[in-house]
């Protein structure tokens, strides 16, 4: 793990043990399994937007919600979920990515309920998940998918949050930075895989980390490139090479208007 890594996972730990004395996993269960009840809040299928968007020839593109990051402050001063959600379906997304981490990104759970609220298409909480707490936590504010980041966990961690994941009807992308985590990542039964362009120890982006890992990928895994997605040349440097799901963040955050900002980026 990366030092900022180390030091997120830490504080999660702490942040999972105190919210739990607070709210029981059982009692996160039980709403979880309710809102799988409601006709509202049922998962959506992350995945199966994200298929769609490519049968019909577009890009499925996971669209952030992003506050800020520790790298780069505060991406966005006006942040209203609700609109850049609204925003953002309006103007062709798949999906969308809410970041709930409280210390490192200025996120919380409100941030996805009101995102979610204000769209139908489906919402991933990307949080540092570690603990099946989580998992549940996640179903339980409404999220219908979470992220899984390989450089994070063990193998044995991922295929347990993964299981309790599928058992709630989540689905899960999980994230690489490298073939070594590529090689873990495909032990998994998820067909979703997320290349970060971004290495977590310098911050640097190039998106030669997602032309690199192609040729180890299976035909039957749907392939998202993340971070360094900038202008349409990336896009179409992506395309070219059948790279044809995207998570795009901060090039939105500072967009007078995230979903216009969208579709010029992908039109």
């Amino acid at each position: 793990m990366s030092d900022i890594l180390e030091k997120i996972v830490a504080t999660k730990k702490i942040e999972i043990a105190n919210i739990s004395k607070q709210f029981s996993l059982g009692n996160q269960r039980d709403l979880a399994l309710e809102n799988n009840q409601s006709p509202a809040l049922k998962p959506r299928g992350f995945i199966n937007s994200i298929h769609q968007k490519i049968a019909s020839g577009q890009a499925g593109v996971i669209t952030e919600i992003k506050k800020a990051s520790p790298s780069k402050g505060i991406l966005r001063e006006n942040f209203n979920p609700a609109e850049i959600a609204y925003s953002y379906e309006k103007h062709g997304a798949a999906c969308l990515s809410v970041l709930t981490d409280i210390d490192y990104f200025q996120g919380c759970n409100a941030y996805l309920q009101e995102a979610r609220a204000a769209c139908t298409i489906p919402v991933l909480r990307k949080d540092f998940t570690i603990d099946p707490y989580q998992v549940y936590e996640a179903r339980a504010i409404g999220a219908d998918a979470i992220l899984l980041i390989v450089a994070c966990l063990e193998l044995n961690q991922m295929k347990e949050l993964e299981a309790c994941a599928h058992e709630l009807g989540l689905d899960v992308l999980v994230e690489v930075h490298s073939a070594p985590e590529l090689e873990q990542a495909l032990e998994l039964k998820t067909p979703l895989l997320g290349i970060n362009n971004r290495n977590l120890k310098t911050f640097e982006v190039s998106l030669q980390t997602t032309l690199a890992l192609i040729s180890m990928v299976p035909n039957n895994i749907t392939l998202v490139t993340e971070s360094g997605i900038l202008n349409r040349s990336d896009v179409q440097l992506m395309r070219a090479n059948q790279v044809n799901a995207f998570l795009v963040g901060e090039a939105f955050m500072r967009a007078s208007d995230p979903g216009v900002a969208l579709s010029e980026l992908f039109s």
